[in-house]
């Protein structure tokens, strides 16, 4: 059948009226992304993947960054030894969560920062919340895994890197590290609390380029291998003390749970020798809490835990530069936080936390134990051999050498 002039003229017109509504809508997402990459590069000196970062689930329309002193990086005169730099990526699809807000928001951080760090790192204090205190879902950080240093926690991931020949203005570093991290996803970005699949095993994959691009520069030999995939979800905690399998697994098989007044659950993370920092914290469930707190409460003049796991031990092993430049917290905000020395051993005389110190792999190691307030108070005679426990499995797992430990005399209470 023919097809009169008119109509094949008014489809002619429609077919290239919509090729150029596609051709300048593709231009448009083109220079969208370009102008993306761009803008990532040039906050991020380069170091981090934009087109990684571009494929995170908040990611989409205009990318901006942050211009301003900080929430730039600067490599060239900028980045030293001990210091940490951060840029700032901010994206219109994250300011538009919930349908409510408008504009860009700020999404995504990439950092980057080289060890001794110049700032010391601080123990937990007894005022420390190990879960939340209101009921809401606690993920405990877990290693990333593959041959990999590094931590996943709900929101980023972080990776160190040894470098012990790189050079920054002429000063030698011994490490470095490198985060990437969603900012405040928001639920619309996130799973149960923590990121989702998808975008946690960017964020790994963002993370290890970024060390490994950052080693390049600095002239260091090693780089990190691949990213896992499938980075598994972050398990919730805590968890009954017979379940342990992890860091603090020692406890569960030790049948310290089973005594009265000891911590019945565990917050724990699965093991890995690599970490520069590894934590087990037990914690009183409130039925346990409350049956001590009858029992014993008045006798030491404690006040009742008001809130969910108030009553807690945490328990840390920090290694190599960690644990050579480690602070004790104080409460007594007109004290200094005291050190806390590998070859030494003791504990704070301002707060119930005690530390012990080895030797592992010739890297020096401190581990300290914190109980927080009112709990010290009734059970401190009670944790010296909970503390050697932790130790011990810490130390033989790792096979150091050179233990020393706190004196009994320091395990009383105050």
């Amino acid at each position: 059948m023919r097809v009169p002039d008119g109509v094949r003229k008014s489809v002619n017109v429609l077919l290239c009226l919509a090729a150029v509504v596609a051709i300048g809508w593709s231009g448009r997402e083109i220079w969208q992304v370009w102008d993306g990459r761009r803008q990532i590069d040039e906050a991020c000196a380069g170091l981090v993947p934009a087109g990684r970062v571009l494929a995170l689930s908040p990611a989409g329309g205009t990318i901006t960054h942050r211009v301003a002193d900080e929430g730039v990086i600067e490599i060239d005169g900028g980045l030293d030894a001990g210091s940490a730099q951060d840029c700032e990526i901010f994206s219109t699809e994250a300011g538009e969560k919930d349908g409510e807000e408008r504009g860009s928001r700020w999404f995504f951080t990439g950092a980057v920062g080289v060890l001794p760090a110049g700032r010391p790192l601080i123990a937990d204090g007894p005022l420390t919340e190990l879960v939340d205190s209101y009921g809401g879902p606690t993920h405990p950080d877990q290693p990333l895994g593959g041959d990999i240093a590094g931590w996943v926690t709900e929101s980023d991931v972080v990776v160190q890197l040894p470098c012990a020949e790189g050079r920054l203005d002429g000063r030698v570093g011994k490490a470095l590290w490198a985060r990437a991290s969603l900012q405040n996803p928001g639920r619309r970005f996130t799973v149960d609390g923590q990121v989702s699949a998808h975008d946690r095993d960017i964020l790994a994959e963002t993370a290890v380029i970024t060390a490994n691009n950052l080693a390049g520069r600095l002239g260091c030999a090693d780089r990190l291998p691949d990213a896992p995939e499938n980075v598994p979800a972050l398990p919730e905690g805590p968890v009954p003390a017979a379940r342990a399998e992890g860091t603090c697994a020692w406890y569960g098989k030790a049948g310290f749970a089973r005594r009265a007044g000891f911590p019945d659950q565990v917050v724990e993370s699965r093991t890995d020798d690599r970490l520069w920092d590894q934590r087990c914290g037990l914690v009183l469930g409130a039925s346990r809490a409350s049956a001590l707190y009858r029992a014993e409460g008045s006798e030491h003049h404690v006040s009742r835990p008001e809130r969910l796991a108030r009553w807690f031990v945490s328990l840390h092993t920090y290694a190599g530069e960690n644990a050579r430049n480690l602070l004790l917290t104080s409460t007594d905000l007109r004290e200094d936080p005291e050190p806390a020395t590998p070859g030494r051993a003791g504990r704070s005389t301002e707060d119930p936390i005690w530390w012990a110190s080895s030797v592992c792999d010739g890297k020096p190691q401190i581990h300290t134990m914190t109980i927080s307030l009112g709990y010290d108070s009734i059970m401190t005679s009670r944790m010296e051999q909970v503390f050697r426990a932790y130790v011990d499995d810490v130390t033989n797992r790792r096979h150091c050498t050179d233990l020393v430990f706190p004196e009994s005399s320091t395990f009383r209470a105050d």
